[in-house]
């Protein structure tokens, strides 16, 4: 592990498999709540990189949990829900890639939970040579008081750590949400064969 990666975390490494996933236990309201999601149009982009256009910082929130397993994949057995990958880039504010970037995700799981025991839907990967990183999770549930969305830590090697929150086009609960903000809707593409997301960050 390199002096970027010290810095960042300490923790052993492990991979995560992609694994089929169980539609059972879900209730209808958060298949449907999540679909609306999927199906939203005329989407916005991401933040497009520049001097003004930095992601927007957010609160953490009380869940987060330190020293999460180094893996590209949350997908674990037993894990229900609405399969989605989110791709996107970390960039410079000039538009440069930024090679081994931290990301550290973490969400609720299809019923609005998190895990506060163990690991469960929480991880953290590094970017590649071009800036890139690749996510395969689920569509989290709605936690109450919220609207759908994902937590994310991103820090460019030896710079400062931003923390913030990506949100769900076409969520009823988005305008209701005090903490949401239009810069952080991600991308959603819905007629591939896997759902697909993009958000690119600016640091």
């Amino acid at each position: 592990m390199d002096k970027s990666r010290r810095l960042f975390l300490q923790m052993g490494s492990g991979a995560a498999a992609s694994f089929a996933l169980s539609n059972c236990g879900r209730s209808p309201s958060s298949v449907s709540g999540a679909q609306q999601a999927l199906q939203a149009q005329s989407l916005p982009p991401t933040p497009a990189c520049g001097s003004e256009s930095a992601t927007p910082s957010q609160t953490a929130g009380p869940f987060y949990t330190p020293n999460s397993p180094e893996r590209s994949s949350l997908l674990e057995p037993g894990t229900t829900g609405t399969p989605i990958i989110l791709t996107g880039q970390v960039l410079s504010s000039g538009c440069s890639p930024i090679a081994n970037a931290l990301l550290d995700f973490w969400h609720t799981d299809d019923q609005g939970n998190y895990d506060n025991a163990g690991f469960t839907l929480r991880g953290h990967q590094f970017t590649d040579d071009q800036g890139r990183y690749r996510l395969e999770t689920i569509i989290p549930g709605i936690y109450p008081g919220r609207t759908r969305h994902f937590h994310v830590r991103v820090q460019a090697p030896d710079k400062r750590l931003l923390t913030t929150q990506l949100y769900f086009p076409g969520e009823n609960l988005n305008d209701r949400d005090g903490l949401f903000q239009p810069e952080l809707l991600m991308t959603i593409n819905a007629e591939q064969p896997e759902n697909q997301a993009t958000f690119d960050f600016v640091l």
